[in-house]
């Protein structure tokens, strides 16, 4: 399961001016990142706006990404919900979760369930699938925070949860994992910034969203970090430190598919609504960071 060290990159998912889904631009995208030296895919992650796609267009962009990626990098797929019986379904049902090879599953939003709530929740995906399960923390989406003693947990009762992505940007709850996390289970830094200092307590990676931009410049920030190599990585994470922060001004994905669509790597920065293309003015605002 090391496959799923590194930097993973959770893609973005281009529409075109009417807000179809612009294959050409996705395509594009996935060789771009392959390219510039990714570990893995991530699709229909939060970045790809997946809660706005249809079934079926969801089902297009993952056969999309897999015909383009041709078995080059490891595929995660996001699978997940509020509603367990829900998400127990479409591990049973969905077509596309044969092209993946790994899942990435959110804590439930809106519900705000208790620890009990998570672990029960989590404990039925595992049973429901024989893929590896990545569990995905982010409180400033969801409102839940799971707890460390609740992952922890999870990793030990399950062999098939083997990761997590700990977006919480609490030091003392990812402390707490990596020094009590099983072996081979993997911690993942789900924001870009704090990468580099969680590699440097035991992090095994990220799942990166400026990787989409940048995928050159970050994966060898982070597998630099990963070999010990503490001054090289540390002047390349300053160096997109100012980068980090713009990107998520006016929310994501808006930020990285303004710099996506600067760089001419997707042709059109449409998003679907309620979210909102950026402003001019951190538009040129990102292209000024990026020269």
């Amino acid at each position: 399961m090391k496959k799923f060290s590194g930097v993973g990159v959770a893609l973005v998912t281009p529409f075109d001016e009417t807000g179809r889904v612009d294959e050409h631009s996705l395509r594009n995208l996935v060789n771009y990142v392959i390219d510039g030296g990714v570990d893995y895919l991530v699709a229909l992650g939060t970045t790809s706006e997946a809660a706005t796609m249809t079934a079926e267009e969801r089902a297009f962009v993952v056969r999309v990404i897999a015909e383009e990626n041709a078995g080059r990098l490891p595929i995660v797929l996001g699978i997940g919900g509020n509603n367990t019986e829900q998400v127990i379904h479409d591990l049973a049902t969905l077509p596309y979760l044969q092209l993946g090879d790994a899942i990435l599953s959110v804590t439930p939003y809106y519900n705000k369930p208790s620890q009990q709530g998570l672990y029960n929740h989590f404990k039925a995906i595992a049973e429901h699938t024989p893929l590896p399960v990545i569990l995905y923390n982010v409180p400033g989406r969801t409102s839940v925070n799971m707890t460390a003693a609740i992952t922890l947990k999870l990793a030990r009762d399950f062999e098939n949860i083997i990761a997590i992505k700990e977006a919480s940007g609490n030091f003392e709850q990812a402390t707490a994992i990596i020094s009590g996390m099983p072996k081979n289970f993997i911690f993942l830094s789900g924001d870009d910034g704090i990468a580099l200092p969680l590699v440097s307590i035991g992090a095994s990676g990220v799942i990166s969203v400026i990787a989409n931009v940048m995928p050159g410049e970050f994966s060898s920030m982070l597998h630099l970090a990963l070999e010990g190599e503490y001054g090289e990585a540390r002047q390349i994470h300053l160096q997109l430190g100012e980068m980090f922060k713009a990107l998520f001004e006016e929310g994501n994905p808006a930020g990285i598919k303004a710099a996506l669509h600067a760089r001419g790597v997707i042709a059109c920065q449409k998003l679907r609504s309620p979210l909102c293309e950026v402003s001019e003015t951190l538009y040129q605002k990102i292209k000024r960071l990026d020269e």
